[in-house]
């Protein structure tokens, strides 16, 4: 029979394990960024991952991108014109996906390709023991492996929003304009005139870049975290998805709190 000190000593078990956690993560955060001035002096580094992570991850999100501006389009035009402002419909599919759905639902779908990819390559590594053969050759992996591909990722997600809200705004457009029947000039019109390049698009842009930088070192801890074994790399592969999309749904209402609050 379990004691009620049993269930204290559980809790308190966790605990300690949590905050070593949060130790770890925030030691190797810091080595991150103190090797980022290093690291961008090998820029074919960086656009190898850039390519990895982003050509890679192009076909889902324009894929993505494009339905969803369908499912917008449709939506946006069946409640605007309730109200006879069916004309606003591209101001609205514009505000949509360059302030939330862009942004967020790319990082969601980031997390689930790129960063899987990311813990998977790099928990392999570590069964493969490639990441002590390289410090046995006096080699830094934080530097060589990690530093490298934290950086693509920050660089790869802000160009994959963009490639989503463009393709869902033409999404937008062919059910609104070539469907339904909006005119097509009030469609361009209200979206040109409603949509502010700093502060809708701006923020939507800062917005990507917080979130590939959450999810990229997500990715990059659990991969480096991982037990050495297929079933320590599945579970870091999990982890990754599940921590990766609750950090950006959390991070997203901080950012549009304190983005649009004034």
């Amino acid at each position: 029979m379990k004691t009620p000190m049993y269930f204290v000593a559980a809790v308190g078990t966790r605990t300690r394990g949590l905050l070593q956690d949060l130790g770890y993560g925030l030691r190797l955060f810091l080595r991150l960024l103190v090797l980022l001035p290093r690291t961008l002096r090998r820029p074919q580094l960086i656009a190898q991952q850039v390519f990895f992570l982003g050509n890679y991850s192009l076909s889902i999100i324009a894929v993505s991108g494009l339905f969803v501006g369908f499912v917008l389009g449709l939506q946006g035009y069946y409640t605007l014109s309730h109200y006879g402002a069916a004309n606003s419909l591209g101001l609205v599919v514009a505000l949509s996906l360059v302030r939330e759905l862009g942004p967020v639902v790319t990082a969601l779908l980031f997390a689930g390709r790129a960063g899987t990819s990311l813990t998977a390559e790099i928990g392999l590594m570590k069964a493969g023991e490639q990441i002590a053969a390289m410090e046995m050759m006096g080699v830094d992996p934080l530097a060589r492996i990690l530093a490298p591909r934290f950086i693509g990722g920050m660089f790869a997600m802000p160009l994959l929003a963009a490639v989503f809200s463009a393709v869902g705004i033409v999404g937008g457009y062919i059910v609104g304009v070539m469907m339904i029947g909006v005119d097509a000039g009030a469609f361009w019109s209200q979206m040109q005139g409603g949509v502010d390049v700093f502060k809708d698009v701006g923020n939507g842009v800062i917005k990507s870049v917080v979130f590939g930088v959450a999810v990229t070192f997500v990715a990059l801890y659990q991969g480096w975290r991982a037990q050495p074994t297929p079933e320590g790399v599945s579970r870091a592969t999990t982890r990754t998805v599940v921590v990766a999309s609750l950090a950006v749904l959390g991070l997203d209402f901080v950012l549009t709190a304190l983005m649009f609050s004034t």
